[in-house]
């Protein structure tokens, strides 16, 4: 009796496992197909306003800018005010806040002002609109199927994973990367699934309609596995860290900086149009736009100055936070890869090795996303790459904290048991107290050793 009770309940468990295979299969295929077409027409769109802008001269050269600028930002004001920012980290918040609620209008919106803001030079990304063009279309079709709230969350994510593998070329790296933005110290396994079979059909959906992607053998130029060549790739993890650091807060201040200004959103933004101008003028307009061929030269050996991570870190700052619309992926693989070859310079390594790991480096410490960025690592670079790429991605993402280019993420667990903090669940901008120095560990460790020498 107890064997035919047991078998039901194993044949029981089996069947709901095997309806929820098939139900998300076919979810996670229809949002796919749905997002790499979408995330396509947006690229194709992009790659198009580049080429016309570039054409211009004279007195359209020094005005584009400024009026794009006012143009992106007036669009997401009036139109869909969710569509501000970077678009991930508004994923994020609807995932976290409203059970993955996002707006159709954000969809064209972001398209807009996105295209808008890089054609008109300003440097932002296209993973962060890709993603939240995504998530706008898999919310949509959550709600016409009338799903739950948890289901729709899920489909959303599915979203991101697909609009991430879509623009990057990299299905699996855009897999876990939806499902480890979401938290620091947790990944929401639940839909691991459906995000690799969305992330696979996005990118294949997308390479079917014509879209394609930068590849970089890098595999001759990786060291030997040695312990000093760890040793490198841990002490580069450390300053990749402290790059991605860097960005992060300056892209905090920045926003904060912008928030607070008592003027109109124009003034604004012809605030930023002419500090962005002004650095161009001091150092050259190599900085401006995607900066997705400067990225690729890098890896290809081309040098730039050691303070070249720094200015493209500062007018992307400038430009999302002065109302300009984009995502920040696209720049901080600029800003890594320039990083790792400033590196690799002062301490006479190859620069082709450093600025590859430095790309995602920085990536894993400014996003909390060591797994993808590893991942991602073997999907651009090649499988040699990832006993380096876990060692520095890693390393990064301790070093650069309990902070993040997306502050939506909930903070569930400490990255160190001497850190604590009060309560798991919380927004990390949202806790006036992150992290404190836990001392208990160490005063046990030290009574331990006080009461073992008097025994």
């Amino acid at each position: 009796m107890k064997s035919t009770s047991r078998f039901l309940e194993m044949l029981q468990e089996e069947v709901a496992l095997w309806f929820a295979v098939a139900k998300w299969t076919l979810l996670a295929v229809l949002s796919g197909i749905m997002v790499g077409a979408g995330v396509t027409v947006f690229v194709k769109l992009l790659e198009y306003s580049l080429g016309v802008t570039s054409e211009l001269s004279g007195f359209w050269v020094y005005a584009v800018l400024p009026l794009g600028l006012i143009a992106s930002t007036l669009s997401v004001h009036y139109l869909a005010p969710d569509a501000s920012g970077h678009g991930t980290e508004k994923v994020v918040e609807a995932v976290h806040e409203r059970a993955g609620q996002i707006d159709l209008k954000v969809v064209p919106v972001k398209m807009l002002s996105t295209i808008l803001t890089v054609a008109a030079g300003g440097s932002a990304g296209k993973e962060g609109p890709a993603t939240q063009i995504a998530a706008g279309l898999t919310s949509t079709f959550a709600r016409w199927m009338k799903f739950n709230d948890y289901d729709k969350k899920k489909l959303v994510v599915c979203g991101v994973s697909a609009g991430f593998a879509a623009v990057f070329g990299t299905p699996v790296a855009g897999a876990v990367f939806a499902l480890e933005v979401l938290y620091i110290g947790k990944i929401f396994y639940d839909v691991l699934f459906p995000s690799f079979v969305s992330g696979v059909v996005a990118w294949r959906t997308a390479l079917w309609l014509g879209l394609r992607y930068s590849a970089f053998p890098i595999e001759k130029n990786l060291p030997a596995y040695t312990m000093s060549n760890f040793g490198w790739a841990l002490l580069a993890g450390v300053f990749f860290g402290l790059v991605a650091l860097c960005f992060v807060e300056l892209l905090n201040f920045g926003e904060r900086f912008f928030h607070d200004l008592k003027c109109s959103i124009i003034i604004k933004a012809l605030l930023g149009a002419a500090l962005i101008m002004l650095i161009v003028w001091l150092v050259g307009p190599e900085y401006l736009g995607l900066g997705d061929r400067q990225t690729g030269e890098i890896l290809n050996g081309q040098s730039v100055p050691y303070s070249a991570w720094l200015w493209k870190t500062l007018i992307t700052v400038i430009t999302l936070a002065c109302g300009g619309s984009g995502g920040v992926v696209t720049p901080i693989f600029y800003v890594g890869a320039a990083a790792g070859s400033a590196f690799a310079n002062v301490f006479g390594l190859n620069p082709i090795t450093y600025a590859s790991w430095g790309m995602v480096g920085v990536l894993a410490g400014c996003a909390n996303a060591p797994l993808s960025s590893t991942i991602m690592a073997v999907e651009l670079f090649g499988g040699a790459a990832a006993p380096f790429a876990a060692v520095f991605s890693v390393t990064a993402f301790i070093i650069v904290g309990h902070r993040s280019v997306y502050p939506s993420q909930l903070l569930e667990r400490a990255k160190s048991s001497l850190l604590t903090f009060p309560q798991p669940g919380h927004r990390i901008d949202k806790m006036e107290t992150i992290v404190e120095l836990d001392r208990s560990p160490l005063l046990h460790r030290l009574r331990r050793h006080h009461d073992s020498r008097h025994q």
